[in-house]
Formats: C-alpha cells, sequence, structure tokens
C-alpha cells in the first residue's frame, strides 16, 4: 500500500494517476475527501498534514508514504507516526539547490530532510528545481490581454514538467531500491522568462507582450498569495538566476529511462488555461 499526500494537488493528482495505472494500492490522503474525484484503484482518506492525529489512521497497512510538505507540518510528529504503524520508507518532494545561495526554501526543503534522516525509516528525496506550473500564475492576465508582467525578463530557469516529477516520485514509490537515492530534477533546456512567453505565444499562435516589472512590484505581488519571508525569497532567486545559465538536472532520466517534457509540451497541454474563452 502507497500513502499519497496532498493527493488531490496539480502533482500528486498526477503520482496517484501513475501508481494506479502501474497496478499499486494507493491511499489518498485529502483534507476534502467527498470531492477528491480520483482515479479508480485509489481510496480517499480525510486527514491534514498540519494535524498529525488526522493522519493517523492512514499510515496503518502503508508500506511507502509519499510526502508533500505543507506550510507549518510538524514533519517529525509525523514521521514518528509513521514508523509507530510500520510504514517501511518515505518518499519526500523536495527542492534542488536555487541560484544566489541556500535561500530560505531551501533551507526548510533541507530541514524536511534532515528530520526524515533522523527518523530513521529508509527514504527517497525528488528534488525539483523551479516547476513549470508556476507559470500559470501568467494565464489572467494572458486571457486578459496578451501581455505577461514580470520582472527579471532574464533570469534563467529550467523549469520541470508536474508530469515528469509526478513520474519520477511514482518510480521511487514503487521500487525498494530506490532508498538511499537522491533525485534532483529540471527541464530538458535553460529558459529565460522571455523565452517562456514566447514559446507560450508559438503555442497559442498569439503574439504574447511582456511588461518588465520592478523587483519590488513583483514582490509585491507574490506576496499577495505567500508569507513575505517566502516572496522575498522568491525574488532573491531571480535575481541571482540573472546572471547565470541555468543547470540541466539529470533526475528525470536518472528515474524514469527518459528524458524530461519540454517547455512547449507543457505549454501544448495547458493551452487552454491561456485562451480568453476559458
Amino acid at each position: 500500500m502507497i500513502l499519497v499526500t496532498g493527493a488531490t494537488g496539480r502533482t500528486g493528482r498526477r503520482v496517484v494517476h501513475e501508481l494506479t495505472a502501474a497496478g499499486a494500492a494507493v491511499r489518498a490522503l485529502t483534507r476534502r475527501p467527498g470531492e477528491a474525484r480520483l482515479p479508480g484503484g485509489a481510496v480517499a482518506v480525510p486527514g491534514d498534514l498540519r494535524v498529525p492525529e488526522s493522519v493517523e489512521p492512514a499510515f496503518e497497512g502503508v508500506d511507502v508514504a509519499y510526502l508533500f510538505p505543507v506550510p507549518g507540518w510538524p514533519v517529525a510528529d509525523l514521521l514518528a507516526l509513521a514508523r509507530k504503524a510500520g510504514v517501511r520508507r518515505i518518499v519526500l518532494l523536495s527542492s534542488a539547490a536555487l541560484p544566489g545561495g541556500p535561500s530560505l526554501i531551501e533551507r526548510q526543503h533541507r530541514a524536511h530532510e534532515d528530520a526524515v534522516r533522523a527518523s530513521g525509516l529508509p527514504w527517497t528525496f525528488v528534488r525539483p528545481t523551479a516547476f513549470m506550473a508556476d507559470d500559470l500564475s501568467w494565464a489572467p492576465a494572458i486571457r486578459a490581454g496578451d501581455t505577461v508582467h514580470n520582472a527579471f525578463p532574464d533570469a534563467s530557469l529550467a523549469p520541470v514538467d508536474e508530469h515528469d516529477v509526478a513520474a519520477v516520485v511514482a518510480a521511487a514509490s514503487l521500487d525498494d531500491d530506490r532508498a538511499g537515492h537522491t533525485y534532483e530534477l529540471s527541464g530538458p533546456e535553460p529558459l529565460t522568462t522571455v523565452e517562456r512567453v514566447a514559446i507560450l505565444g508559438e503555442v497559442l499562435g498569439r503574439d504574447l507582450g511582456f511588461t518588465e516589472l520592478s523587483p519590488q512590484e513583483l514582490r509585491t505581488a507574490l506576496a499577495a498569495d505567500h508569507p513575505p519571508a517566502i516572496a522575498d525569497a522568491m525574488v532573491g532567486v531571480l535575481a541571482a538566476a540573472t546572471a547565470t545559465t541555468a543547470p540541466i538536472l539529470p533526475g528525470v532520466h536518472q528515474a524514469t529511462g527518459r528524458p524530461p517534457r519540454t517547455y512547449a509540451e507543457w505549454a501544448a497541454r495547458h493551452a487552454d488555461h491561456f485562451r480568453p474563452d476559458r
């Protein structure tokens, strides 16, 4: 039995799909199981990672637990409950190193990894770089006026498709020989912000514009959805990425045997999100 946390999120839902397609028994943790709409073969169960006692029943009979970090979760308490229930291995979503040195985001993820190591449970760490899906935040502006508003037009990232992240998580969850492995994931090519906008325009068949924001304007926009410290860290990462070329990381190929999906493939799959008639 494999427990998938964050099972109704963009990545977690895909992890559930990958695992059930492989014939695995899946228990899908969600705060609202009645609304889960998961693939056949997955059983939705209630629980909130920020409330350990709500998750304790979900660990019973589980062999592998995939943990998707959430803000404020008491990771050490959750791991103690997993160990008590007999969970044999943890697959943890973490984060790849980001430009500009260890940011708050990276430090938080490394603290999660340290807690998993300290638990004594065998582990596999999946460390993606930026997600292509982060660019869905541009969709309202593109739908409204064919223009992306962002800072750091030359910031170089190699974002990864969430489907590739899910494929690596599923491969790691299905194979006990992956214990002790760390997979660092990126997409197949470094792309600046304006290059990603151009690719979106090509896929949509529209001439998209780019309006440059100041770093402070971007921080203000990010702070609407993130704690101020995280907004600061995100701006710092993009600032540092302006002076570099993003590295290409091998984890997708190492775990799945195939290359990562391109940004153009991701954009084609999500094109409807950017169309005005959505």
